[in-house]
């Protein structure tokens, strides 16, 4: 009985050590990463420059990215792009007496903060658009209603910063309109370190929401494979 069982463990105990180096393989190979990487949003351009790749050239393409601006969080704490160097973020737009749709989404993004609130890498950013009633106290207060609200910054500022940012930066409508109304997409936009826009998102959808955690995850990776390649 022994002689035959043992076969069988044999050959189990190699398929339990092999697995984890199997599925390894079919994410990497030769170092790189096999999954499909996130898209570039935003205008792009072809660059002068190039690289080579299995001898062919390739142009290098230069993406958008999102330019600076200078706002203020709810603590009164000064806050620029150069904040986000080498970070990913997660950026969306609201004011403080939107009751309806800005809930919702500060709510769903409550939760997928808590998910980063250890994690140095990701970075959260809600922007007021009516900086009229929106200063820092009104922002600090309505940031006490969330648990991670040191992890997740409330930014107001001037008009020309934040619509400058919301239109030229992260590409979305976040604006007051002439008779006195804010016009408002639900819209979570996804950074990378590179201040690259590589996601939109409905912050009302839980499909998106789970998208969206999934593809910070994929940044992340992004982020580490970069460091690996610096060190070797």
């Amino acid at each position: 009985m022994l002689k035959t069982s043992l076969p069988k463990k044999i050959v189990i105990l190699v398929m339990i050590l092999a697995l984890p180096g199997f599925l390894y393989y079919l994410l990497t190979a030769k170092g790189k990463n096999r999954y499909k990487p996130l898209p570039f949003y935003g205008p792009k351009e072809v660059a002068k420059t190039g690289h080579k790749f299995h001898g062919k050239y390739i142009p290098d393409t230069i993406y958008h990215k999102v330019g600076d601006f200078k706002l203020t969080d709810q603590n009164g704490a000064g806050v620029t792009a150069a904040t986000f160097d080498k970070k990913i973020f997660v950026a969306n737009f609201f004011y403080t007496s939107c009751a309806d749709v800005c809930k919702t989404v500060n709510t769903n993004l409550g939760g997928l903060v808590k998910n980063y609130r250890n994690n140095k890498m990701v970075n959260f950013v809600t922007v007021t658009i009516d900086p009229e009633h929106d200063n820092v106290a009104a922002l600090k207060n309505y940031a006490s209603q969330f648990r991670e609200a040191g992890k997740w910054l409330f930014l107001t500022g001037d008009t020309t910063n934040i619509y400058n940012l919301s239109r030229n930066g992260l590409l979305v409508n976040a604006f007051k309109t002439a008779d006195g109304s804010f016009a408002l997409d639900d819209k979570l936009v996804l950074v990378d370190a590179e201040k690259r826009i590589r996601g939109y998102y409905s912050g009302t959808s839980t499909t998106d929401m789970v998208k969206l955690n999934d593809e910070i995850k994929v940044l992340i990776s992004e982020e580490l494979r970069k460091v690996d390649k610096a060190l070797y």
